[in-house]
């Protein structure tokens, strides 16, 4: 039987795909959000985004500068940051400056996809992803590990047993997943979205928008790497959330019940911060009670070996049971090929 799985998702397992992660992204945010006026009007930066905030105040001059103020302050602090969520966090209550900082995070995000591995234009005649460019990522080899002794009408059966906890607003994964799916297994959009549909998938601080087959319904639908219209910004602003919100509520129970069901646990570019870390426990201190045995790989990549034993510490407080965790000082391919039976389905 397929052993049931969580992947646990940060921000270092974009990073192979090009997309910015620690002072690059806070680099990028502080761009976005920078906008200079002269005698009272506009003189450089991000135009848009001064409309978008006109348009949101009604163009009232006092409501658009306290938040012009707010996207002053955060451009200049990004070098003092350790990330924008932490940021945020600093001035938690302050819905101006949280608004400003997604906006950005929104910005930042789409265009980070834009320029991905594995991002293609449709509108250009490409209709596929460029799979030998992903060599030296984890996504080639954790494609072969889910689909290892497959055919297509398997696959369900055994993606029910995989989570991905996904801590990242972008859609890499999805997107990746149902390209690789329709090439691999000559599917039609609508079979490999069924079969990507079979696994659970949980952005505790949500996305950058739907994607289109993803959800037909959603008013915030969006092409991985699509570009938004200046009036959509705020909407989609508002679908994401920081850590100092918290995640959204209707994924906990099922964030629960993957952690409890866990044979195996696998940490993919994740920096094991503590409110993250309270997160996976499902707001809650009760400890996972899981009867079965516990394998857990984690990427630690460039981090001492006090870190690694604090890491340890705190995935142990995760579960009452026996866990035998497994911390590398590497990058998350090189952690797939390194554990290829030990995270195969053989």
């Amino acid at each position: 039987m397929p052993r049931n799985t969580v992947y646990v998702v940060g921000a270092g397992a974009s990073y192979e795909l090009d997309l910015p992660v620690g002072n690059k992204l806070k680099e990028h945010i502080a761009k976005i959000l920078y906008m200079s006026f002269e005698h009272g009007s506009f003189k450089d930066g991000n135009y848009d985004l001064y409309q978008t905030i006109r348009r949101h105040t009604g163009n009232n001059s006092s409501e658009t500068n306290e938040y012009l103020k707010e996207c002053r302050h955060i451009s200049n602090n990004m070098p003092l940051a350790i990330s924008i969520d932490n940021f945020i966090d600093s001035e938690r209550g302050n819905d101006k400056l949280a608004l400003c900082g997604k906006m950005a995070i929104v910005e930042a995000i789409l265009e980070a996809e834009r320029k991905s591995k594995i991002f293609f234009a449709r509108y250009q005649g490409t209709e596929k992803i460029n799979f030998p460019r992903l060599e030296n990522t984890w996504y080639l080899p954790f494609f072969r590990t889910l689909t290892e002794n497959c055919r297509a009408d398997d696959l369900q059966d055994r993606f029910r047993t995989i989570t991905l906890v996904i801590f990242n607003y972008d859609r890499c994964i999805e997107h990746f997943l149902i390209h690789a799916l329709m090439s691999y297994y000559r599917l039609q959009e609508r079979q490999a979205a069924e079969i990507v549909g079979s696994l659970k998938i949980i952005h505790p601080y949500g996305t950058v928008g739907s994607l289109p087959w993803q959800d037909q319904a959603s008013s915030t639908r969006m092409e991985y790497g699509g570009e938004l219209q200046t009036q959509q910004l705020i909407e989609y602003a508002q679908r994401i959330r920081t850590f100092t919100e918290g995640a959204h509520s209707e994924h906990m129970d099922q964030l629960r019940h993957s952690m409890m069901h866990a044979e195996r646990l696998v940490f993919l570019g994740f920096a094991f911060h503590r409110l993250n870390m309270e997160l996976l426990m499902g707001a809650t201190e009760d400890k996972y009670e899981n009867p079965l045995k516990i394998d857990c790989f984690a990427t630690a990549f460039e981090t001492s070996n006090n870190d690694q034993e604090s890491i340890s510490a705190s995935i142990k407080y995760l579960y009452k049971g026996e866990i035998k965790i497994n911390i590398e000082n590497t990058t998350c391919a090189m952690l797939f090929r390194d554990n290829s039976r030990s995270l195969g389905y053989a």
